[in-house]
């Protein structure tokens, strides 16, 4: 493996270091709500939120454009839109349109899932040290996958494996935590311990079955965008398109919750239902991201954090930013780790851990030291 050039670094720091005071600029913006009415319908609107969606935006059309034309094959930048939008059999066809645009919009869309499974997870427990990849939801769902891989079963049933398992494994956990309620710590307590329990699951699968049976699985756990193809990102689409509005939905009935669960309940709310709808979704969310790129970790976690920092508590507004910064973490982590070494290409997981594991350190002694 080559050692990164200078010029490769110096702009990985640079952009680091732009993203930081970025950051450090947008939380002082002001929160500026605005109520919309139109006849009987009304509408609470904070501009500092469109705003904030309204550069993510921008940045993730410039961050898919870049994903477009770099590569070991460059292409020239209007080549390269041309050919993904509208002259789809010109010379780039190829390179373009069967591997890097796939590539690009299914970063996009597994970011958007887990960035959002976090958020929900987070917001549900009170506590920002729970993400799917922490608490075993990530890993329940590649247990179901790598076992669909290993017997050589239909790949169709992949999303569906992933979700059953992400699901068992968040009922497991919330049945276990359980007494008397939810607290977040006893949950991340024993999400962990169910984490490495089903880990070790994975890794009984690699080693009973032959080498030649989980191969795939093996590359697959890893975490990857490798070979990813325009049926993960419809599968995707799907999955976003079933969750996202329920997830509206749930998100204001989500914040009744975080006032306790009696007051929840002497204002009407069916609590337990209400929980058991919002980690149902949360849980869809990570699995289909898994079953399409694999076990990947700390964009849920880390993702959410930031936004909150940001951009305040968890709103309907509030989702759809943090899904947009998650689409952006994952294709920014995805394009660093096809130029750092290039012409080596790293799993896209390596970078997310690179980047995460850290700023993980930082939310857990951030969140002990708190009164």
């Amino acid at each position: 493996m080559a050692a990164p050039s200078p010029v490769t670094l110096a702009v990985l720091i640079v952009s680091i270091v732009a993203v930081a005071v970025l950051i450090s600029f947008t939380a002082v913006l002001k929160p500026s709500p605005r109520s919309l009415r139109k006849k009987r319908l009304s509408m609470l609107v904070d501009l500092r939120i469109l705003r904030l969606c309204g550069g993510a935006s921008v940045l993730l059309v410039l961050l898919t454009l870049l994903g477009l034309e770099t590569g070991e094959y460059p292409i020239p930048r209007f080549q390269a839109i041309s050919t993904a939008f509208w002259d789809r059999a010109g010379e780039y066809s190829f390179v373009v349109n069967s591997l890097r645009f796939p590539r690009v919009v299914t970063a996009l869309l597994a970011g958007f899932c887990l960035a959002s499974s976090g958020a929900l997870f987070q917001t549900l427990l009170n506590n920002p040290l729970v993400s799917p990849d922490v608490i075993g939801i990530n890993t329940g769902a590649a247990l179901c996958a790598v076992f669909v891989l290993a017997i050589g079963a239909d790949v169709g049933l992949l999303p569906w494996a992933a979700f059953a398992g992400a699901v068992v494994t968040a009922g497991t956990i919330y049945l276990l935590a359980w007494k008397k309620g939810i607290t977040g710590n006893r949950l991340v307590l024993v999400g962990i311990g169910i984490n490495a329990l089903l880990a070790s699951g994975i890794t009984y699968l690699m080693v009973k079955f032959p080498i030649e049976q989980v191969l795939a699985a093996a590359r697959w756990q890893a975490g990857s965008l490798f070979g990813a193809s325009w049926s993960d990102a419809r599968t995707l689409i799907i999955a976003i398109a079933c969750l996202t509005p329920p997830a509206w939905i749930l998100v204001r009935r989500l914040r009744l919750i975080q006032l306790g669960d009696e007051m929840a309940s002497s204002l009407g709310l069916r609590v337990e239902r209400e929980r058991t709808a919002i980690i149902l979704v949360a849980s869809g969310y990570a699995a289909v991201a898994v079953a399409v790129i694999g076990p990947l970790g700390f964009v849920a976690l880390l993702v959410p954090h930031i936004v909150r920092l940001v951009a305040g508590p968890l709103t309907g507004g509030t989702l759809v930013l943090t899904g947009a910064v998650g689409a952006l973490f994952l294709l920014a982590c995805d394009l660093i780790a096809q130029q750092l070494f290039a012409p080596t290409t790293l799993p896209v997981g390596v970078i997310t851990a690179a980047l995460g594991g850290p700023y993980f350190l930082f939310i857990l002694v951030r969140y002990n030291r708190a009164p």
